[in-house]
This record gives C-alpha cells, sequence and structure tokens, in this order.
C-alpha cells in the first residue's frame, strides 16, 4: 500500500498547484477560461487546483454554501447560480465571475473548503487508485493526481497505446509509469484540442523526475514548469 510523508504529499500539492495556477502555494482565486467544456463549449475553471464549470464546480459552490455558520453577501451571491452551473456556460457572467475571484481572495471558508474538495474530489481517489494497481512510488502518485485533476483520471484511451502493466497485473511499477507518461506526453501533444499541446510540460517535468531517479520526491527543489518547489 501506497503510504506517503507529510513531505511527500505537500511535495505532490504544491506541484500540481504549479502547473494550476503558477504557485506552489496555490491561487484560491484563479480563475481560467477555455473552450475545453462539453461540445468545446468556453467554461470557467477555478481555484486552487482548478475545477471545471462542466466538472466539479457546482459541488464547490454547494460545499461553500454549506459550510458557512451564517450566509455571507458572497456566498448568498454565489449559491443562486447553482441551478445554471453545468447546464449552460457562465464564462461571459460578469457577476458570477466577480464573485468567485472576491470568494477566493478574501473569505477563508473558501479557502478551506477548497483544500478539502480538491483532496475528496481529486487526490483520495488518486491513492485509492495506487492502492488498488498496486503502486508505491511518491513519483507514481504524482503522476496519477495529476492526471486525475488535468484529465479527470487515468483515461484508458492512453492506457491503452502502451503495452506495460502496473503491479497488480504482474507488471513494474517504474516501467508502467515510464510507459504511462510518455505516452500522456504523446497524446497531449497531438491531441485536436491545440490548447492540450501546450500543456506538455507536466509531463516534461515527470519524464525529468524519472530520468533523475527521483522516485522519492526528496530530491528538492523540483522545477515544476520553470518554479522551484521546495
Amino acid at each position: 500500500m501506497l503510504q506517503l510523508t507529510p513531505r511527500q504529499i505537500l511535495t505532490i500539492t504544491r506541484i500540481v498547484n504549479v502547473f494550476e495556477t503558477g504557485s506552489p502555494e496555490g491561487d484560491y482565486s484563479n480563475i481560467s477560461i477555455f473552450p475545453d467544456g462539453p461540445g468545446d463549449r468556453r467554461q470557467i475553471t477555478y481555484g486552487r487546483s482548478q475545477t471545471t464549470e462542466f466538472g466539479h464546480l457546482k459541488e464547490l459552490i454547494q460545499r461553500y454554501y454549506d459550510s458557512k455558520d451564517e450566509d455571507t453577501t458572497i456566498s448568498e451571491h454565489l449559491v443562486k447560480f447553482l441551478p445554471k452551473i453545468g447546464i449552460v456556460s457562465l464564462a461571459n457572467n460578469t457577476e458570477f465571475i466577480h464573485y468567485l475571484r472576491l470568494a477566493g481572495k478574501t473569505d477563508p471558508a473558501m479557502k478551506r473548503t477548497q483544500d478539502q474538495f480538491f483532496y475528496d474530489i481529486y487526490f483520495r481517489p488518486a491513492i485509492d487508485w495506487c492502492d488498488s494497481h498496486g503502486l508505491f512510488y511518491a513519483l507514481s502518485a504524482l503522476v496519477v493526481y495529476d492526471s486525475y485533476i488535468h484529465s479527470g483520471g487515468m483515461l484508458p484511451v492512453i492506457r491503452r497505446s502502451f503495452p506495460a502493466v502496473p503491479p497488480v497485473d504482474g507488471g513494474d511499477e517504474k516501467e508502467f509509469i515510464s510507459q504511462y507518461v510518455n505516452a500522456r506526453d504523446h497524446w497531449l501533444s497531438h491531441h485536436r484540442r491545440k490548447i492540450l499541446h501546450s500543456t506538455v510540460y507536466r509531463t516534461r517535468c515527470f519524464l525529468q523526475l524519472i530520468r533523475a531517479g527521483n522516485w522519492s520526491l526528496d530530491e528538492l527543489p523540483i522545477l515544476a514548469n520553470g518554479v522551484k518547489v521546495y
């Protein structure tokens, strides 16, 4: 079973935060808008590790609203959009975007909610995937967690493109992760959505860590998209 130290968990989180918002600490108010929603619709991605409007943003806003000891102006402004989130694009709604930014910048409750949300929705399922497939190394956990954050999971279309299998099926962990990262790098760089081509800094970071043999992520700092992570 995968046993991560608090330091390894922090390093993994900080690296993915850099990938998503450019900061190891994460930018809780960060908003990006890309045409990567269903049918290539423009959608908001929001928060410390970026959840999407047509993904889990609705759940994040509901959790934020429910976490308040008493209603605030910010939460009241956001909760009224719940019936629309994930149904219609709010990428052009300046009021919604304003209050998302305001909550992330000024409300400690939003920051606490995001920390728990990204753990529950992305980090814990990624670690469960590692456990169920016999993965042991911290670098493997980083690769899987990043796949959950960026792609929603360990996509079958990528896994079918290389022969290595995980330890649970008799394979070698390092070989499996190495082939997976190379396959994901190719998938990102050749995807029909050209916006994904520029995200290969993620896989290039992992390939550098693999070449360096830094499977425990204990050789710091780690250079993540030009930012040093300690």
